[in-house]
């Protein structure tokens, strides 16, 4: 039988070895807070840049994408697709703010690569974009740009047909050169008249400046009578691509139409590529430009 005095040692041999042990998990933890950091966002992978991760954008690429929306894909994915690439602007449509705010993060803390954003939202919709019933997500268009944007405005169509829509527009540095970028989503398909209409307030902004990029989501093809006004003013990115039965222009949708433009006014393109993706069923479009 051991006496109380073994006890007692025993006992305090115990008590110093949980506090030991408590000592030890809380430094682990405090070691783990460090390098995990304080800015990592929620749900992305948290690890330290690589050296390689860690670069500048294009500074004369510009992309399209339309996100899909609703669609239950991954911002971590989605910013590691544009971080691809690393445009200088990139022109986003069927965007949640919410969506857009946490690729901004990802693109900085996981890819090194930093953004302004401007947003174009048209419509409040809790289906598409969460929140709360009464608090819905906002809807609509963004623009991440690597300089910052000013002289920023978003224009609600007269009519967004099935759904509010609408385009927004800002100047930004392309290729070292100041240019207005516009970003815009016409009515869905089957709505040509209502496209029409909003194709032609569109273009009555663009004809304003001497030099811009439009992009977006037109849901027409290239020869689609709404589209006139856009071709009269501007030339697709890809010069083999015309509203004509002969123009050859690559599809840009899952199903094999080209709906996603880059309309260049006053700016010379000089080499663009379109990239399926498992993340959308918009492929990105993404081209690089002589502005000067």
């Amino acid at each position: 039988m051991q006496t109380s005095e073994a006890v007692g040692i025993h006992f305090g041999e115990a008590m110093l070895l949980g506090r030991s042990t408590r000592v030890l998990a809380g430094a682990l933890i405090v070691a783990c807070m460090v390098l995990v950091g304080p800015g990592a966002p929620n749900g992305a992978p948290s690890r330290p840049l690589s050296a390689e991760a860690v670069r500048d954008v294009v500074p004369n690429r510009v992309m399209t994408w339309n996100l899909c929306n609703p669609c239950e894909e991954s911002d971590v994915d989605r910013a590691a697709e544009i971080a691809a690439y690393a445009p200088q602007v990139v022109g986003l449509q069927e965007a949640c703010v919410r969506d857009v705010e946490r690729i901004r993060d990802y693109l900085e803390d996981l890819h090194g690569l930093v953004y302004h954003v401007e947003y174009g939202t048209v419509l409040r919709n809790w289906g598409r974009c969460g929140g709360m019933p009464w608090n819905p997500g906002a809807y609509g268009q963004a623009v991440l740009s690597a300089a910052p944007m000013t002289d920023h405005v978003s224009v609600e169509y007269p009519d967004g047909g099935s759904e509010d829509r609408g385009y927004m527009a800002v100047t930004t540095t392309v290729d070292g050169r100041r240019v207005r970028v516009f970003n815009t989503h016409l009515a869905q398909r089957r709505q040509e008249a209502v496209r029409a209409d909003q194709a032609g307030v569109l273009a009555a902004a663009v004809a304003r400046h001497d030099r811009a990029i439009v992009l977006g989501d037109f849901n027409a093809v290239p020869d689609a009578p709404e589209l006139t006004g856009m071709w009269e003013l501007a030339e697709d990115t890809d010069p083999r691509c015309r509203p004509t039965p002969t123009g050859t222009c690559k599809p840009t949708t899952d199903w094999q139409s080209k709906f996603d433009y880059v309309f260049l006014r006053g700016v010379v393109p000089l080499e663009h590529r379109v990239h399926p993706t498992p993340y959308s069923d918009h492929h990105l479009l993404h081209t690089d430009l002589d502005v000067t």
